[in-house]
């Protein structure tokens, strides 16, 4: 595209270039400029008479010709994926929380009045091997002299391998009531078990109460057991004890009917001759009290092989069969001891499969939740540690610009105020390009001010309602479509003097906002300078969301941004450049979506300090309707991926931007939105399924922290801290909405899906005089 392709109302005087070697990063050489006449004495601000219509340089012309592409549409299948994910997830959790009793907890039922039918009292006074599988139950006690050695609630990793020591050193076998969700978590135990000639048997897989659960809870505790037996140890058991039973004396009328619903199930009932209650820990000796038969009978003995701290229940065994040993005892298991077929039945191949599937899904569910809750922990921290630091960083750079002062030393001034080219790229902006236009042309600044307004091919009257205000010092140009940042290369190319100002079409200046940005550009190391962007349309509460965004997530980090020296984006609405800088870069880039930041990151790469200026007001127009606001940070956020992208060798470079940057980008920005709705599904599980008042305190924490940060960020900015009642409600919808553009943009990135530019419907916020409407909402 040659100069002749742009056209220009009015017809500009030929640009003034300043001294680049005054403008230049330190340690960098200044950029020569291709086509340009040498400037030689020609003071600044002066024209130097050359044709009317400047050519643009030639590295910026492959930008300002660069086509509108086609792009395919956004990607939706990942959308499944993450319904998909979610939907594991969320089985994960209720799978470990069905393990570990915080889903359907039970707990042993209080003993109430009964009143027993004539089999419960039979049962009663019988033995404690109950068949209950006929028409009348019928019980069996063991042999004299002979003891059935039983263990509940196994295995575990630290006490049942003791116990099976004290077993195999005196050549006993036991029976071993297992938890079949223990036999998953440690499937090598149950193995062991069988391998060294002992016996299972079912108790349930969760430990729950079968007196209190229904039908179907107490089917699936049994089936899930035994295909977790089956995955293990490739058996079955026709053996069952409920938990929470003991000697049949002890029968209640709900445990009588949960051991007829076992019997039903085929299951052989093994309750106890003597319960040693070591799971209170009475003491070594009353353990081995309570295990020894009296007058050579046999017993069933009842012990405990977890639960806690089982190093009595150890001794005691190792003690009883001693003594048991000396009497002339034998101590087998159950079947062996009434002289019946083992327990044992070889599970079939689909069992032994669905057995192993179970087990895996239960180590990885813990897994899971393990890990979750160790990410959620470091989530948390980093956001509480992130909201502390930066607003320390606020305080300390807040109170050096009270001094006046910009690092080491007072912040240099300029001799006299510079003349300044302001450049508005404008696509179909009728409904605000005059409100822009008027507040930069009604400025205090009193320097030289040219207006540039690029019109980018609008399809409404931008450009006609530009030109039609007559002002002197405002040029339209108009151009072909190709995009923003072509627009804002043409600007550059027709700029006439070395300090830029980039101002969006939707956007207003404060009078003095043009004064204090320049200010900051006296410092020869500075190649850019941010603004302070506020919402103007905020009586909604889509924008008081957005407006509470802007003072706390982007203008009070970017005070931190400042003295880490690690800027990530000069905002597009409002920022200030060296053109020389611009020039040397080979202007905007059209790589990304995220000019603004790809831009940014670029200078501080190429050496240039990239500060803010809190005094710099600009009013932009936020998005007013929810499917607006995710069109406009989509392309944020995929265009920041993009940016990162590009500029990741900056990691290995000299100096900290890459690393702190970078860095910070990836953790905040990406990784813990990608994390968030985990945080929600494990949120919505403890709320509803467990404990809801750890959930309710972690969430009051952090919105108290917020709008602490928050209180200190408004008065940073001079706005209301009444505006702070809208944080609480941002947790529930504003939040959720960008986590799910982090989502969509990471998808879009990895499938790589080239995103097409999103245009936001204005609204007219500003009135023609550049002003915000009246709104009691905005506080300037």
């Amino acid at each position: 595209m040659s100069g002749k392709d742009v056209q220009v109302w009015p017809p500009p005087p030929v640009p003034a270039w300043q001294d680049p070697s005054t403008m230049q990063a330190p340690g960098r050489p200044a950029p020569t400029l291709p086509g340009r006449p040498s400037q030689g004495s020609t003071p600044p601000g002066r024209p130097i008479p050359t044709p009317p219509i400047p050519t643009p340089p030639d590295e910026l012309i492959p930008m300002l010709t660069e086509p509108s592409r086609v792009m395919p549409a956004d990607p939706r299948g990942h959308w499944f994926l993450l319904a998909f994910g979610m939907l594991l997830a969320a089985a994960a959790l209720l799978l470990n929380g069905f393990v570990t009793n915080v889903v359907g907890e039970t707990r042993a039922a209080p003993p109430v009045a009964d009143h027993p039918s004539p089999q419960l009292e039979k049962v009663r006074q019988g033995g404690p091997i109950l068949n209950l599988t006929g028409g009348e139950p019928s019980s069996a006690r063991l042999p004299a002299r002979t003891i059935a050695l039983t263990f509940d609630d196994g295995p575990d990793p630290a006490w049942t391998p003791q116990v099976l020591e004290v077993l195999r050193k005196h050549g006993a076998t036991a029976t071993f009531f297992t938890v079949g969700s223990k036999v998953a978590q440690y499937p090598d135990l149950a193995r062991r078990i069988v391998a060294e000639g002992h016996e299972l048997g079912n108790h349930t897989y969760t430990h729950a109460d079968l007196a209190t659960v229904p039908g179907w809870r107490l089917r699936l505790e049994l089936s899930l057991t035994q295909k977790a037996l089956a995955g293990a140890t490739g058996v079955h058991t026709t053996l069952a004890r409920p938990p929470y039973s003991a000697t049949p004396a002890a029968i209640t009328g709900p445990q009588w009917e949960g051991m007829r619903s076992l019997a039903r199930e085929g299951y052989l009932v093994a309750l106890t001759d003597l319960d040693t209650k070591d799971w209170g820990r009475p003491g070594t000796e009353k353990i081995v009290a309570s295990s020894l038969p009296p007058g050579g009978r046999g017993a069933v003995v009842m012990m405990h092989d977890s639960g806690g701290d089982r190093r009595q229940t150890v001794e005691a065994l190792d003690r009883v069969l001693t003594e048991l040993s000396g009497d002339g005892y034998r101590a087998v298991t159950v079947t062996r001891a009434l002289g019946m077929p083992s327990a044992h039945r070889q599970a079939g191949g689909a069992d032994r499969f669905a057995g192993a599937v179970l087990n895996a899904a239960q180590r990885a569910s813990g897994l899971f939740a393990g890990a979750l809750s160790w990410v959620l922990f470091v989530a948390g921290a980093l956001t509480l540690a992130r909201l502390g630091f930066f607003a320390v960083l606020a305080w300390v750079h807040a109170r050096r610009n009270r001094g006046g002062k910009r690092r080491k030393g007072r912040a240099p001034a300029w001799p006299e105020p510079p003349p300044v080219t302001v450049i508005v790229p404008a696509y179909n902006e009728a409904a605000g390009i005059q409100a822009t236009i008027r507040s930069l042309v009604d400025t205090t600044y009193a320097g030289e001010l040219e207006v540039l307004v690029v019109d980018d091919g609008s399809t409404d009257a931008t450009a006609e309602l530009a030109a039609e205000l007559g002002l002197g010092n405002v040029r339209v140009i108009r151009r072909q479509n190709g995009g923003k940042p072509a627009a804002l290369n043409t600007g550059i190319a027709q700029a006439r003097h070395e300090l830029l100002i980039m101002v969006d079409g939707d956007t207003v200046f404060e009078p003095a906002t043009i004064g204090h940005l320049v200010r900051q550009l006296a410092d020869p190391a500075v190649g850019a300078v941010s603004g302070n962007t506020k919402v103007g349309n905020r009586r909604g509460m889509i924008g008081r969301w957005q407006h509470m965004e802007y003072v706390i997530g982007f203008n009070l980090d970017r005070r931190a941004f400042e003295l880490l020296d690690c800027m990530a984006t000069v905002p597009g609405a409002i920022g200030a450049f060296r053109r020389s800088a611009l020039l040397a870069l080979g202007g905007v880039s059209v790589d990304t979506l995220a000019e603004d930041t790809d831009l940014t990151m670029a200078l501080c790469r190429a050496g240039w300090r990239v500060v803010y200026e809190e005094k710099a007001l600009a009013w932009t127009e936020a998005p007013a309707s929810l499917g607006q606001l995710w069109k406009q940070r989509y392309r944020w956020c995929y265009g920041t991926l993009q940016a990162m992208w590009k500029h990741r060798r900056a990691v290995l470079e000299p100096g900290p931007f890459g690393r702190r940057c970078l860095g910070y980008l990836a953790l905040f920005q990406v990784v813990l939105p990608l994390l968030a709705p985990v945080v929600d599904l494990m949120a919505i599980y403890r709320t509803a399924l467990g404990d809801p008042l750890p959930v309710v305190a972690v969430w009051a924490g952090f919105v108290v922290a917020q709008a602490a940060t928050g209180w200190y960020a408004l008065r940073l900015d001079g706005e209301r801290v009444s505006a702070l009642w809208v944080l609480p409600l941002q947790q529930f919808v504003y939040r959720q909405l960008m986590y799910l553009v982090v989502i969509q943009s990471v998808a879009t990135a990895v499938l790589g899906v080239r995103l097409r530019w999103h245009t936001i419907r204005r609204e007219g916020t500003f009135d023609g005089t550049g002003r915000p409407h009246a709104n009691p909402a905005i506080s300037p």
